[in-house]
C-alpha cells in the first residue's frame, strides 16, 4: 500500500466549526461583511472589512468575476397519490432536464408528477419522470419549456445547511445573486461575488481596478461530499465553463503588465485556471471542467483569490491550501473561529494576495 502525506488526504483538513457560526441571513448590507487578509507567500494576516477592499488593491489590478446566475431551480411536485416530491434541476439535456429527485426510489419511470406553489392551492403544469442516470439523477421532461417553468413556480435552491423551513423568502430571491448575475445556468451561487455592490465597483474602477467576466455554471456538486480520503482518488464533479475573448486578453494584458489578477470566488479560479490549462484559447467556448485544485496540483497561472469560509473536509478548503499550504491555511481558519467570522454562502470572506 502506498504512503500519502498529510497534505494528500482529506481527514488532515478536518477542524471544529462551532454550528452557530454558520450564517444562516446574509449581512444587514452586501458590502458589510468581514474581510480576513492573507498574503499568499507567508507573513501576518489581518481582520478587515470588505468595504475597505479599495485600499487592499492597487491599479492595474483585475477582478475576475463569475457572472453566472442562479435558476430557481427547486419545485415542489405532488404525485397523484398526495405525496409530496421535491426537485433540483440540474441541467438541460436534449428534450429535457436532469434533476434530483425526492424521494426517487418511490416514483417509477414515466410517472407523472404537477407542480404546486408550497404553501398555497395553486397547481403547475405536470411533469414526466424519465430513466436515472448513474449519477442517481432523474431526466424530466415537460410539454412547456422548464426554463420558463422554474422562473414561475420554482424557488432558489438555497444550500442545505440554510435554514429555512418554509423556503427561501424575498430578500434571499436578492441576496442569494450578484449583482454580476447574467447567465442563466447554476444552481447555486458563486458565493465570494455576493459581497460586491455598484458602487463598491464603480469606487474600484475610480482606483483604478477593473474587472472582468467569466462563467461557471456552479452545479449541485458543489455540495458533493468527498468519499475518499486519498485525494488523487476522489473524481471531481464536472461543470461548464467559458472565458470570452475580451477576458482572456485583458487577463493576458494585466500579467505581462505586472499587475495581479484576482479571482473572485473559487468558480473564477477553477475557470480561470482551466481555461490556462487548455492553451488559454480566445473563442470564447462553452467547455467543461472537472479541475481539481489541491496541494501537488496548484494552480500553474499566478491569481490572488477572494472566498467565503469553507466547509471543512471540503474540496473548496483543499483548493484554498493549494494557494496557501495547509497548515497555514487551518492556522487562518482556527483564527476565524476564534475571532467568530461568519461561515459559508452567507459569510465573511478572506482575500489571499
Amino acid at each position: 500500500m502506498l504512503a500519502h502525506s498529510s497534505d494528500s488526504l482529506l481527514s488532515s483538513y478536518d477542524f471544529v466549526l462551532p454550528e452557530a457560526l454558520i450564517a444562516q441571513e446574509p449581512a444587514r448590507v452586501r458590502d458589510g461583511s468581514r474581510l480576513l487578509v492573507a498574503p499568499q507567500r507567508g507573513g501576518p494576516w489581518t481582520d478587515s472589512r470588505f468595504d475597505e477592499i479599495g485600499t487592499l488593491l492597487e491599479p492595474g489590478d483585475l477582478l475576475v468575476v463569475n457572472d453566472t446566475r442562479v435558476l430557481p431551480a427547486r419545485l415542489t411536485c405532488r404525485r397523484r397519490t398526495g405525496g409530496g416530491v421535491r426537485l433540483l434541476a440540474l441541467q438541460p439535456d436534449g428534450a429535457g432536464w436532469r434533476c434530483m429527485v425526492k424521494p426517487s426510489a418511490r416514483i417509477s419511470e414515466g410517472e407523472q408528477v404537477q407542480i404546486i406553489r408550497r404553501g398555497t392551492d395553486d397547481r403547475g403544469p405536470d411533469i414526466t419522470i424519465g430513466p436515472r442516470d448513474a449519477s442517481g439523477a432523474r431526466l424530466v421532461t415537460c410539454d412547456h419549456d422548464l426554463m420558463t417553468v422554474m422562473k414561475e413556480w420554482g424557488e432558489m435552491p438555497l444550500p442545505p445547511y440554510i435554514d429555512r423551513s418554509d423556503g427561501p423568502d424575498i430578500a434571499d430571491d436578492a441576496r442569494y445573486q450578484t449583482v454580476f448575475a447574467t447567465h442563466d445556468g447554476a444552481v447555486a451561487a458563486p458565493t465570494a461575488g455576493l459581497h460586491f455592490t455598484e458602487a463598491i465597483l464603480g469606487e474600484l474602477e475610480g482606483r483604478g481596478v477593473g474587472h472582468a467576466s467569466v462563467t461557471l455554471h456552479v452545479g449541485a456538486g458543489t455540495f458533493a461530499p468527498v468519499r475518499v480520503d486519498a485525494l488523487d482518488g476522489h473524481a471531481m464533479h464536472e461543470e461548464r465553463y467559458a472565458v470570452p475573448a475580451v477576458t482572456a486578453r485583458r487577463v493576458q494584458d494585466t500579467l505581462e503588465a505586472g499587475s495581479r489578477v484576482v479571482c473572485v470566488g473559487t468558480t473564477s479560479a477553477r475557470a480561470l485556471e482551466s481555461w490556462h490549462r487548455a492553451g488559454r484559447p480566445t473563442d470564447g467556448a462553452m467547455r467543461r471542467t472537472c479541475l481539481f485544485l489541491r496541494p501537488g496540483d496548484p494552480p500553474q497561472l499566478p491569481f490572488g483569490l477572494l472566498t467565503n469560509f469553507h466547509l471543512p473536509k471540503s474540496t473548496l478548503l483543499v483548493l484554498v491550501a493549494s494557494l496557501l499550504g495547509r497548515e497555514r491555511t487551518l492556522a487562518l481558519y482556527e483564527h476565524a473561529v476564534c475571532e467568530r467570522y461568519r461561515f459559508f454562502s452567507y459569510g465573511d470572506a478572506c482575500l489571499f494576495l
